[in-house]
Formats: structure tokens, sequence, C-alpha cells
């Protein structure tokens, strides 16, 4: 797997029909495809450049009225696949960035370029669900890395409205640690 595929809907039961098509029209990988908050359905697919590209063109093209955000995420790294919807503790937890959005394209991208951009590790990159359909990504290292990587990854968010907040914890609690797995 070298890509993401990613779709945002505003229909569940489109959604659905919609993944079924994605995976019967190119050699793709099913992450996930389920419903969320509020009333959206996410799929998430990933396989190589070629086939992420063929199926979420599928995926757009069938969903035309109800298609809220579609992705083809070339060279994902490694971390915001491991990372998605499962926290995952770091050998040695530091300093901590987290970065809230309204929109789950804007976490994936976030973190991809965060992790991308500094010595940083993902702890968690929650995608919507149960959250009011609102995204976060959590990341850690030494307190200079995780500054430079939120900084690298929010920036291309600057202006898009979908940003909610950011913030860097030098030397957080370790109950606080504890607390985000």
């Amino acid at each position: 797997m070298d890509s993401i595929g990613f779709l945002e809907l505003s229909s569940i039961a489109g959604g659905i029909e919609i993944a079924d098509a994605m995976l019967k029209t190119a050699q793709v990988d099913l992450i996930f495809a389920k419903a969320s908050c509020p009333g959206k359905y996410y799929i998430l697919t990933s396989g190589q450049v070629s086939n992420v590209e063929k199926a979420v063109q599928k995926g757009v093209y069938m969903g035309k009225g109800f298609m809220v955000a579609s992705l083809v995420l070339p060279r994902v790294h490694p971390q915001v696949i491991k990372a998605i919807n499962q926290s995952v503790m770091p050998e040695k937890p530091a300093a901590i960035g987290v970065m809230e959005f309204y929109s789950v394209m804007s976490s994936i991208m976030a973190a991809d370029t965060a992790v991308k951009s500094a010595n940083v590790d993902l702890v968690d990159l929650r995608l919507g669900t149960g959250i009011g359909g609102k995204s976060f990504v959590v990341l850690t290292g030494d307190t200079a890395a995780v500054e430079s990587a939120v900084a690298s990854a929010v920036r291309p968010q600057m202006g898009s409205g979908m940003l909610v907040n950011k913030i860097v914890i030098p030397n957080p609690r370790k109950e606080l640690i504890a607390s985000l797995y």
C-alpha cells in the first residue's frame, strides 16, 4: 500500500452502495466503510496509487448528489494508517500536539504532513465518529519537533475554515498522556 483514498458522503445507504462499487472497480483494500456523525458515511481504501485513483473516481461519479469530500493521498506515511481510530502508545512520549478540525479529510492530510515534516510519532487520528463529525490528530515528540510538525500541518488549512484549534503542550503530566490511550 502506498496511497489512501477517502470519501465522505451525506447518505449512508448511498455510501454502502458506493463502497461496494469502489471495491469492484479496482484492486484496493477497504480500511473501513462506516456511518458516522452527523449522518455521514466514510469510506477509506488503500492500495497502489492508480487503483486508489480509479476507485475514488468511481465513488465520486456515483456519489454526485451526496459527495461531501474526496481525497487521494499518494505515498501516505505508514503511521497515518496505524493511528486511524486507534491510539498508538509511543515508547517515550514527550510533548504532545493536538490539531482539531471540522473535516475528516483535513485531519488525514494534516497527520500525513505532520509526520513527514518532523521527527514525531502519531498517537491518534480520530475521524468523526462520536464527536459530532469533527476529527483530531494527536502526536508526540520533543517540543521543537511537535511545534514544527503542528505548524507545517495546519499551514495549508489556515483560512479554510476547517481548523478548529491547535495546541502544543511541553512536558504534559503523565496522567494526561495516559488519558489519551
